[in-house]
């Protein structure tokens, strides 16, 4: 992602967004959420790079300033809560991507977030099918949304996807962090077990 349109584009692409103009300067530009009017991403042009300004979480600041040179301090916003993203090449686009669904995610009570928030909760040595994280994210018919947000998980290390299977208790047959086979080592590594492919899902309250 280097170029305005791009920043746009993928901005516009979350749900419920628009593009506003509001600063007599023409060269900034905003993606707004529709119903509480808030930004979460500015786009700009400086020093002949075009630059996003992002809502960042102050735990992962740090670490987005220290991972790239080119995530600073949010230029003309509070420092504490906004990072400046400079699309100079040096970042990686997936890395770009999540810093604005971070952003995204900060300033709405988008389902994809308590979704992560419900997943965090499945105990080590539990599993809970896609239903049930739909359950306590608030809404159980929600399951195939469960589906898509664990399949783009931006922190497997702290969001434990692989402890969720299906209604039937079968595992996913090509897991998204690792390939064939690394969600049934990491759940037999807790102690689950998994026999043809499966998890009796009777030991866990979930028939």
């Amino acid at each position: 992602m280097r170029t305005r349109e791009e920043a746009c584009s993928f901005g516009l692409g979350f749900e419920n967004t628009y593009l506003d103009k509001p600063f007599r300067k023409a060269d900034w530009q905003l993606i707004r959420v529709n119903d509480s009017k808030k930004a979460f991403l500015c786009i700009y042009e400086k020093d002949s790079f075009i630059n996003l300004n992002v809502k960042v979480d102050p735990a992962w600041r740090d670490f987005w300033r220290n991972t790239y040179a080119s995530v600073i301090p949010g230029y003309h916003q509070n420092k504490e809560h906004w990072n400046t993203i400079i699309l100079d090449g040096s970042i990686k686009e997936d890395d770009i991507k999540r810093m604005i669904a971070e952003s995204y995610d900060l300033v709405t009570d988008s389902p994809t977030k308590r979704i992560y928030e419900a997943v965090k909760r499945i105990p080590e040595g539990k599993v809970a099918t896609y239903g049930k994280v739909a359950e306590m994210a608030g809404n159980k018919k929600m399951s195939r949304a469960v589906g898509n947000a664990l399949h783009k998980n931006p922190d497997p290390d702290n969001i434990p996807c692989f402890r969720v299977v299906n209604s039937k208790g079968e595992l996913a047959p090509e897991f998204a962090f690792g390939g064939m086979g690394e969600q049934r080592k990491l759940l037999e590594a807790e102690g689950i077990e998994v026999k043809d492919n499966k998890v009796d899902l009777s030991k866990y309250g979930l028939e």
